[in-house]
């Protein structure tokens, strides 16, 4: 079997949260409802888009949730047009994916962004021939369903015992669990590191040069 390094992007890879939680609030604003405002907004990043806005407005039924996650695409897509849209890969991601590919890991991603998205993130950033399985919410329920992290094992050739997913929110540690694989969490992004043991990662890094030593002491 291959051993896959099975990836989250936002709050993983980059640091998406300034231009979630503008979009958030546009199409909030918009729809003439309350700003859920950014700390809101930050712990429902790595849900399936309608999932997170049901979260965030429980009071709403899923007609409401399904036009408010097109006018925030929307809106993420003007951003993006106008230049306003920020994903800065993390300090050291870059480096830590080219030490755990020449580890012999496959690399994959497993993302709540869509199609799209997913694409113009790696793109912008040189990253996208890296991954050898792209796995995103336009084909798969939300996290933390296992759907997304056992399409990836099949497209790896990977099965559960040598298949790491690392992400930065219980909804990754969750998703991991569900499809037997191992959970890693990552300290830097947008849910804290008593959250991801408490939902049970096997191991939390500090920083992504500390994900390498991790990744090397499972190998």
């Amino acid at each position: 079997m291959n051993r896959l390094a099975l990836f989250d992007c936002d709050g993983t890879l980059v640091d998406s949260q300034a231009a979630i939680c503008a979009a958030m609030s546009e199409c909030f604003t918009a729809a003439g409802l309350p700003d859920p405002g950014e700390t809101a907004t930050r712990r429902v990043v790595g849900l399936s888009l309608v999932e997170a806005i049901a979260r965030l407005h429980p009071a709403g039924d899923d007609a409401l949730h399904r036009e408010l996650a097109q006018s925030y695409k929307h809106a993420f897509q003007r951003r993006r047009g106008a230049g306003l849209v920020a994903e800065p890969l993390y300090d050291g991601i870059a480096e830590a994916i080219t030490a755990i590919a020449d580890a012999g890991w496959l690399l994959g991603v497993a993302t709540g962004k869509s199609d799209r998205g997913l694409g113009f993130c790696l793109a912008h950033h040189g990253l996208t021939d890296r991954f050898v399985t792209l796995q995103t919410a336009d084909r798969h329920p939300s996290k933390p369903h296992p759907a997304m992290a056992l399409a990836a094992m099949a497209e790896a050739g990977a099965g559960p015992e040598t298949t790491v997913m690392i992400g930065d929110t219980s909804f990754d540690i969750a998703m991991a669990k569900a499809a037997g694989a191992t959970a890693v969490g990552v300290a830097w992004g947008y849910h804290d590191r008593a959250e991801l043991l408490a939902e049970g990662a096997a191991l939390v890094a500090d920083t992504p040069a500390d994900l390498v030593r991790l990744l090397e002491r499972l190998a």
